[in-house]
């Protein structure tokens, strides 16, 4: 007799990124309970299973949920606010001092949903954020839907929210005993950068990280700058510093990484840390190139991230991806150096091991979590179509996702969002750039 489920999802091409670059055609998954029971043939499912709900994606690739392991949420708000300047002008003369006048926990939220939003229309389904008021983004994800985890932010001197390091540590340490017990929503620790936290605060976290087993984001390596600023202060690069101080391990994800020598390699294979590769705001501020393909065969698991969108401008984990294998290319000096089918592993499984989740999430396998993306290939931009995970990193879009499903439950169908008010967050967004647009000047 035929067992009941919750929903069978057949799809023209079913891609699990584990095991690597399998794909299989004309397949159906089954969920049930907010989880994958079985990937199996569409004939043999229809026997099998008697589903309450029934979904056909005839020209779609079914494949993981993204994964964004980098990204400041609310930072949507100040899309194309200050463009085309390097990162510490961008920084210390623009984006600073606007947060300083406007950052809230309104804006937070409001930017926060903005960013949720685009991504799941986007196909991303987990996120890691790293902004002030995480508490705002963290009840935006909850409300929404989506798995997150949230990275509070930690720097020594006043923000818009909180006093000094101390002051930020002991509130993000309340926020994750508020959502100690929650199935999609983590919290983290997230000092924000080698020169705006102190070894005192540095050590600390590592005291509470390595007591709990939290995991621990930070920008790291973001410009060669950061790294020859480092050594004249200190005589110690960054990754030796945080060594050092008992901060470099399997829990602890390097953000940015694009200035590399021999020893940093050397620090990254021995401690098991993670990498997010943000390529497209590496670019745009002109930050240096992240030895993708150098990194990945050194062992060292190398995830995507978007960084925010006043400096990507966009939340794609696909453009993102595009962007990663061909720059990966042109780094190296080869034309096989980070293939399609390692580009979509970067944006999936390794960012669920990035940010300690790959149990739960990350690829389509029995027992994990059902975090689904439908990617429609069907239009004139894929055809022919020889490869389907090709046309998804190389020809495919944000745009291209029809559908999202976090843990069974649909978030997205046929591109309409069904957890969020779509006209209300965009006309949120706009109210806040009259606002900043009307006193700023």
């Amino acid at each position: 007799m035929p067992q009941t489920i919750d929903t069978l999802v057949r799809a023209r091409w079913i891609i699990p990124v584990v095991p690597a670059q399998k794909v299989y055609e004309n397949c159906a998954l089954a969920i049930d309970a907010g989880k994958i029971i079985a990937l199996l043939p569409a004939a043999e499912a229809a026997a099998r299973f008697r589903p309450r709900r029934e979904v056909e994606l005839q020209r779609h690739a079914l494949i993981p949920g993204l994964i964004n392991t980098h990204n400041h949420a609310a930072m949507t708000l100040l899309r194309g606010f200050a463009d085309d300047r390097p990162l510490m002008q961008w920084l210390e003369q623009h984006i600073w001092p606007a947060e300083q006048k406007w950052v809230s926990q309104e804006f937070a939220a409001d930017g926060s949903r903005l960013a949720v939003a685009e991504m799941l229309r986007a196909g991303t389904t987990t996120f890691s954020d790293q902004y002030f008021f995480p508490e705002a983004t963290a009840l935006v994800a909850r409300e929404a839907g989506m798995r997150a985890q949230i990275a509070f932010p930690v720097i020594d001197f006043p923000t818009p929210w909180s006093r000094n390091g101390d002051d930020a540590v002991q509130k993000g340490l309340a926020l994750r005993d508020d959502y100690r017990a929650h199935e999609r929503i983590d919290v983290v620790f997230a000092p924000h950068a080698p020169y705006t936290v102190g070894d005192a605060t540095l050590e600390k976290i590592a005291v509470y990280a390595a007591e709990a087993q939290v995991p621990v984001q930070m920008h790291l390596h973001e410009t060669a700058g950061e790294v020859e600023r480092a050594l004249t202060e200190t005589g110690e690069r960054p990754t030796e510093r945080l060594q050092r101080l008992g901060l470099l391990g399997p829990q602890t994800l390097c953000v940015h990484m694009t200035a590399v020598n021999e020893r940093d390699f050397e620090l990254l294979q021995q401690s098991g840390a993670h990498v997010a590769h943000c390529p497209k705001s590496n670019l745009k501020l002109a930050s240096g190139f992240c030895p993708v393909a150098r990194l990945l065969a050194a062992g060292v698991n190398v995830a995507l991230g978007t960084d925010g969108a006043a400096s990507n401008n966009s939340l794609d984990l696909f453009a993102e991806a595009n962007t990663a294998a061909l720059l990966a290319k042109a780094v190296s000096g080869d034309a096989a150096a980070l293939p399609a089918h390692q580009a979509l592993a970067m944006a999936t499984i390794n960012g669920a091991r990035a940010l300690g989740i790959d149990n739960v999430t990350g690829s389509l396998e029995t027992g994990k979590s059902a975090d689904l993306t439908a990617v429609d290939l069907g239009g004139v931009e894929q055809q022919p179509l020889h490869d389907p995970i090709s046309q998804l990193i190389y020809t495919g879009g944000g745009h291209n996702v029809s559908d999202v499903w976090v843990a069974g439950k649909q978030l997205l169908k046929n591109r309409e969002l069904l957890t969020l008010n779509e006209a209300e967050v965009i006309q949120r967004a706009q109210q806040w750039r009259a606002r900043i647009a009307g006193q700023s000047r």
